[in-house]
């Protein structure tokens, strides 16, 4: 997956807006899972400080064609059959969704109880300084090969619910007092169209019909990483970048994304890779947001590589 939910790639069905806030998460499931996958970013960040400290040195990673890159990545993801095997993976986990002074004011709203008072709050507070501390929400996430998914996402006692079933989408919204099913966006429907991905988007890079150049070294967090420049066959470009001693993808560029009628690029940073299965995955993704000063963090719990899936999952969520 890329919680690429990459990238970081955002989806609005679960987000709320309060000024400049960003107050529940999206999904930036750019993460390795479907790249995108689960990096979940519920509001405007910023890069963590060792990505955003200056440079203090000269990279010293030995020069390597791209071919040699990816057959190192691939080797080091698990390789090429073992990920051609997966064909379900189910995760469950907590994500960032702002402070505990913003997530207990969009909760009011939720419940119904603020009214226009409690909603001039929410934008009025959005700007004052809160505290650092995160809450987090659980999520589950369910997906089944070609393009199937499922995102659950408990918010004020009450679960929000998306559900792409390969051809169409549907989400549940009750944090918002919306407890009919709505179709997905036009720009929903097309995003989910297009991540397709079980793993991350070099792995069998060629039968998706993409194009993989190097575009040399580069310090991630404080470790040379190759930089690798991604062409779909529709001509979009993302980034991903290869630890150089790990060969790791511990950087990826999400789709970007327009806070303050501007478009701010995204990263998503992924750590504390395990084996599941057979195949690594990431189990901490970072999203960050160009020129914001916070990142948010999704943490997977549990991951399951090949669980038995009933085809109701994929069903048109019941309101």
């Amino acid at each position: 997956m890329s919680m690429l939910f990459c990238g970081g790639r955002s989806r609005g069905a679960f987000r709320a807006r309060a000024g400049r806030k960003l107050l529940l998460p999206g999904i930036a499931l750019c993460l390795v899972f479907s790249y995108p996958s689960l990096a979940a970013a519920p509001k405007a960040a910023g890069a963590p400080k060792a990505a955003a400290a200056p440079k203090t040195r000269k990279t010293t990673a030995p020069r390597l064609s791209a071919a040699q890159i990816i057959k190192k990545h691939v080797a080091a993801r698990g390789g090429l059959e073992a990920w051609r095997a997966v064909e379900t993976l189910s995760l469950s986990g907590k994500m960032d969704a702002g402070s505990g002074d913003s997530v207990a004011r969009s909760m009011r709203i939720g419940r119904g109880i603020a009214g226009k008072k409690g909603r001039r709050e929410l934008v009025a507070s959005a700007q004052k300084a809160e505290p650092e501390k995160q809450v987090q929400l659980p999520f589950k996430l369910a997906r089944q090969r070609p393009n199937k998914s499922r995102l659950e996402i408990e918010f004020a006692g009450k679960t929000a619910v998306q559900v792409y079933d390969g051809k169409k989408g549907w989400k549940l919204r009750p944090y918002l007092n919306r407890n009919d099913v709505e179709p997905f966006s036009p720009q929903e429907a097309k995003a989910e169209a297009e991540n397709t991905d079980m793993a991350d988007p070099v792995i069998d890079y060629k039968a998706k019909g993409m194009k993989v150049e190097s575009n040399g070294v580069e310090i991630v967090e404080g470790r040379d990483a190759y930089k690798l420049k991604l062409t779909t066959k529709t001509g979009v470009v993302r980034h991903v970048w290869i630890d150089a001693q790990s060969f790791l993808d511990v950087k990826v560029e999400g789709v970007p994304r327009r806070l303050d009628g501007k478009m701010h690029n995204v990263w998503v940073y992924q750590r504390d890779f395990r084996a599941v299965n057979g195949v690594m995955m990431p189990f901490v993704l970072e999203t960050v947001v160009q020129g914001y000063p916070e990142s948010h963090k999704t943490v997977v719990e549990k991951i399951a590589v090949n669980p038995k899936l009933d085809a109701a999952t994929f069903a048109k969520p019941k309101a």
